[in-house]
């Protein structure tokens, strides 16, 4: 029995064409500059994205890192959503490794950030307080598309008040994809960026970190600092080219498998659906029956992320069809709440 695995879309295996793309590219040592695929993917999204640079990483916690260590100094400080994934699930990397104090602020339910709350925590020039240096947003956020004319405003603020501006755009594409618009306009004003191409995409391994040349040449000492310098590269780059080909205009696919998964849970007595953005679903199940659901749908090969919270994310992804989709609804409606 094939597993359906909706856990989340970073579990995508690399399709035989993209094994087929790995096995061909030509490489070089990266740390000298040297691989010609990740050179090429570096110029390309820097283009496509319109930045003066990328670099090519291992994750999107590192290219994340990156950006902040590039932004701020010691003692420096950015503000950032409480439930951004920066904030939250990152190992706490820019206060650790970076020095770097994060100023958390409440995210309203669409994951903007009130502008006039984050322009009250932006710290006065005295020497008592952290400095201000970079604003982070996260674009999607728990599969949301952020409000499009929501991110100029956010520039103009920062632009007033000297603050650096990164976007975490680890779903940058499926953003893209809900506005129907290029991912040119969902970076545009941003001064970094950060791409995954290990998520949707559903490359094996990588994101890319973009901005300026300055900015890109401390990332890429941050990089070798942080063990994250690499050798022949390529192949790993040559995934992410062929992710890039073939795999953005398929995101449109996942989207309509989550929102019929999702009209069809909700249709379901017991169950509670919170809702649907991009490529993921949210329901809520019964505290006391979690841990029976997580049994039934692992009898039925079904993987899903569940703990001890009742709300539980369902994410489609290049790896679920229409029959999985079939194959969980089934599952759902046949377990008693």
């Amino acid at each position: 029995m094939r597993t359906i695995d909706l856990r989340s879309d970073t579990v995508t295996q690399p399709t035989e064409a993209m094994r087929e793309a790995m096995l061909r590219a030509p490489v070089g040592d990266d740390v000298y500059g040297e691989d010609p695929t990740v050179n090429a993917l570096q110029d390309r999204l820097a283009a496509d994205l319109g930045f003066a640079a990328a670099l090519f990483v291992p994750t999107g916690t590192q290219s994340n890192l990156l950006a902040l260590m590039g932004h701020c100094e010691r003692g420096d400080e950015y503000i950032v959503g409480a439930d951004a994934h920066t904030y939250r699930f990152e190992g706490g990397g820019a206060a650790v490794l970076g020095s770097i104090q994060p100023q958390p602020i409440p995210q309203a339910a669409d994951g903007t950030l009130p502008l006039d709350k984050v322009e009250a925590a932006i710290k006065p020039v005295d020497p008592h307080f952290a400095r201000s240096k970079l604003l982070a947003l996260e674009n999607t956020w728990h599969g949301r598309a952020l409000p499009f004319g929501y991110m100029a405003a956010a520039r103009e603020l920062a632009t007033r008040r000297h603050l650096g501006l990164h976007l975490d755009g680890a779903r940058l594409y499926n953003a893209a994809t809900a506005y129907g618009r290029p991912a040119r306009d969902v970076a545009a004003g941003f001064d970094s960026v950060s791409v995954c191409l290990s998520k949707g995409l559903g490359a094996p391994v990588g994101s890319v970190l973009l901005g300026s040349a300055e900015l890109i040449e401390r990332a890429r000492r941050w990089r070798k600092v942080a063990g994250g310098g690499w050798r022949q590269a390529g192949m790993l780059a040559a995934a992410a080219m062929h992710a890039l080909d073939h795999h953005v205009g398929r995101l449109a696919d996942d989207h309509a498998r989550a929102s019929r998964l999702a009209e069809a849970l909700g249709a379901i007595d017991g169950l509670t659906l919170q809702g649907c953005h991009t490529n993921m679903v949210f329901v809520d199940v019964p505290a006391a029956r979690l841990k029976d659901l997580a049994k039934h749908t692992a009898a039925k090969g079904i993987r899903l992320s569940i703990g001890y919270l009742p709300s539980i994310r369902l994410v489609t992804h290049l790896d679920i069809d229409d029959e999985g989709i079939d194959r969980t609804i089934d599952a759902f409606k046949t377990f008693a709440y």
